[in-house]
Formats: structure tokens, C-alpha cells, sequence
């Protein structure tokens, strides 16, 4: 199985450890996401489930928690 190309958002900060990463899934029609620090720590999502995710955390429905 190839590996994920990831590639880093471009709203990430600059430190390696605050970067949200995305990836093409095999097959092909679901994306991977992961926070850098966390790298075998993997979610996947249809592109549109992932869209509505970042929609509601764009919008404030979805609020972040510090750990």
C-alpha cells in the first residue's frame, strides 16, 4: 500500500508541533487528517463529511479544547 502524501494547511503556525496535516486516502474519495505531534494518530472522512466539520468550526459551532 503507497504512503499518504501529506501536506501541512497553510493556517497551521510555524512550530512542527502545531501543524494539521492532510492526506488522499487509498482508495481514493476519503481524505486523512492528523495534528503533526501526532502523526499515527489518523482520522478519515468522506470530502464532504470533512467540509462540514470545518464549517462548523469556522463558524463557532465546533469550539477547540486545549488539553
Amino acid at each position: 500500500m503507497p504512503q499518504p502524501i501529506w501536506q501541512k494547511s497553510s493556517f497551521s503556525g510555524g512550530g512542527e508541533g502545531e501543524c494539521v496535516q492532510l492526506a488522499e486516502a487509498t482508495p481514493a474519495g476519503r481524505i486523512h487528517l492528523r495534528e503533526s505531534d501526532r502523526p499515527y494518530e489518523i482520522a478519515t472522512a468522506a470530502p464532504r463529511a470533512l467540509a462540514g466539520l470545518l464549517g462548523a468550526i469556522k463558524s463557532g459551532v465546533v469550539e477547540g479544547r486545549a488539553r
